[in-house]
Parts: structure tokens; sequence; C-alpha cells
């Protein structure tokens, strides 16, 4: 079993592939089981299932607390 990324509020994800605006890079509005994020290109706000996310991240940028 892989380890669990600690994803926080504020955290910016780079996912491995791009969403349709041309942006790869989503904001962590909510962190639970599953994950509220918004796109940092078109603003679009979706929620996944934290597995899906570990799966698809590419790069996690802290947030400066």
């Amino acid at each position: 079993m892989a380890g669990i990324i600690p994803y926080e509020p504020g955290d910016i994800v780079e996912m491995k592939k791009k969403h349709p605006c041309g942006s790869s890079e989503w904001e962590i509005l909510k962190a639970g089981a599953d994950i509220k994020m918004k796109c940092m290109g078109c603003g679009h706000e979706v929620i996944i299932k934290r597995s899906l996310v570990q799966k698809n991240t590419k790069k996690l940028k802290k947030a400066c607390n």
C-alpha cells in the first residue's frame, strides 16, 4: 500500500493530465475521504476521491502557513 499524501487546504497540486482549459494545477479547498479542488486556470471546482487524486498527482506544493 502506498503512503498517504497529506493534502491540506491551500496546497497546490500538479496533476498528470491537463484540464480542458489547459491548466494542470489545482488548489485544494477541502481534504478528507474526498478532496474538493479548484482549477487554477478557469476556477472550475470538482470533488474527487482521495485515491484518484493520489494516483494522478505529479507534484505537490505545500501552502505557506
